[in-house]
């Protein structure tokens, strides 16, 4: 490109810049400053969405550690951080577990009368951990957080399977364990695979029909968790553009361009690669996210 073209150029560009209006400055300022976190944002919805379908546990321990990191970088006020981190992953899974949800159901691994029975109990649940998660200080959300990753971690290292032991309980009592589900995952943005799938083996449930209603059971756990999480960061001050409540959409639209992509194969991959060792693999992965942020936690001022 020539110097005068260049001049002309950079000309053009002022004065589109000028006839943007006040109050729409700041909003256009902020994106160019920030696209260049579209890459990574991409990147994180193939990973997110890939996990969510091959171990249906919606990608959230992977995402909101991320998230969190890349939030601190960008300024974001630090006493949201984690809440913005944590409304946005499960505002993936509203997308992310219809897709593999399909997938899943095409193998017929979806058991839909225990879904059923667990809806209500979770859409209360995510509900009740929505709102536990916001009246909890960053601290101690981080140290709930890094907890639950420990536990997915060495539940994966040690690929526990519970005994097949007892069968389900009535409806009325898998209401009462959507509670639960649906509590710790809203606190956690996840999709609940972590609690649902050795529960349901621990049930006398096979376990890729486990996995699949684990991934089906996504749905209400990201509905309940999303109008959560949303409801309580309304009118929050202090937010950054683009947030509704504490879900902030422009991570969240860059992340679902190519997680409803990779969902549905990680869904496949579940009839055709050795879980159990990528399942390990993803577990050192966990332990160094976990670690990370415990570091970030400890060693800040």
């Amino acid at each position: 490109m020539t110097s005068a073209a260049l001049m002309g150029w950079s000309a053009g560009w002022k004065v589109a810049v000028d006839k943007i209006p006040c109050s729409s400055l700041s909003e256009f300022q902020f994106f160019v400053i920030h696209s260049e976190i579209v890459p990574i944002y991409l990147l994180l919805g193939a990973v997110a969405g890939f996990l969510a379908g091959l171990l249906g546990i919606g990608g959230g321990v992977v995402l909101v550690p991320l998230l969190s990191m890349i939030f601190t970088g960008l300024a974001f006020p630090a006493a949201e951080v984690l809440h913005l981190a944590l409304g946005t992953s499960i505002a993936t899974i509203l997308f992310t577990s219809v897709s593999s949800l399909r997938t899943h159901h095409a193998h017929q691994a979806v058991l839909w009368p225990i879904l059923r029975s667990l809806t209500p109990g979770i859409l209360l649940g995510t509900l009740i951990g929505s709102r536990l998660a916001v009246a909890l200080s960053s601290q101690v959300l981080t140290v709930f957080f890094v907890s639950f990753m420990l536990f997915v971690a060495i539940q994966m290292l040690a690929d526990f399977r519970p005994q097949a032991c007892r069968q389900l309980p009535a409806p009325a009592g898998l209401g009462f364990v959507g509670i639960v589900i649906g509590a710790f995952s809203s606190l956690a943005a996840i999709g609940g695979g972590a609690l649902t799938v050795p529960y349901l083996v621990y049930c006398n449930v096979r376990p890729h029909q486990a996995i699949g209603t684990s991934a089906a059971v996504g749905l209400p756990i990201a509905v309940g968790g999303t109008l959560g999480y949303i409801w309580n960061g309304w009118g929050q001050s202090g937010l950054p553009a683009g947030s509704l409540g504490f879900v902030y959409l422009p991570a969240l639209g860059m992340i679902l361009m190519l997680s409803v992509l990779t969902a549905p194969i990680g869904a496949r991959m579940t009839h055709q690669l050795p879980v159990a060792t990528l399942k390990r693999i993803f577990a050192v992965v966990l332990l160094a996210l976990a670690g990370k942020m415990l570091w970030n936690l400890f060693s800040g001022p």
